[in-house]
């Protein structure tokens, strides 16, 4: 009878460990994403971006990708991107998506540009550049060219 008691004591223990485990992981997460306004931005290609990526300007994270779509019209794929309310990006700010690291995912990053006029929530980001598949790198750098004659 005394061993019922002691094994129900400790997996009431476990239990509770697991659940502030919970809580502490869910509470130091980016889960809720920032506090902010969404942006819009058209590409030709999108290879390897993922939602929840990450939105960097200057190399800080300022927001992430909170999803994507295919325009049928133009075939371009559309991404919405969460950008922190603290950041006022110009309405000729250019969009990139690179990749984080030879390993990593790829991210998007925003270089701000001159304009006095501030994208606005909604806004579309108009000047962007596609992301560049490590593959064609590679075949450009081996190659010098992945054109065909």
């Amino acid at each position: 009878m005394g061993r019922n008691i002691v094994e129900t004591i400790v997996g009431a223990l476990v239990l509770v460990v697991a659940g502030l485990f919970v809580f502490y992981a869910f509470s130091k997460s980016d889960r809720t994403g920032p506090d902010g306004y969404e942006l819009v931005a058209r590409f030709g290609r999108i290879d390897g971006l993922k939602r929840g990526a990450d939105v960097t300007l200057s190399g800080v994270k300022v927001g992430s990708v909170t999803g994507f779509s295919l325009d049928s019209k133009t075939y371009q794929a559309v991404v919405r991107l969460a950008v922190a309310a603290n950041v006022n990006l110009p309405a000729d700010t250019h969009a990139k998506i690179v990749s984080e690291s030879l390993l990593g995912g790829m991210v998007v990053v925003l270089e701000p540009g001159n304009d006095k006029q501030m994208l606005k929530n909604g806004g579309e980001i108009e000047h962007t550049q596609d992301s560049i598949p490590l593959t064609e790198l590679i075949a450009k750098f081996m190659f010098g060219s992945t054109g065909s004659k």
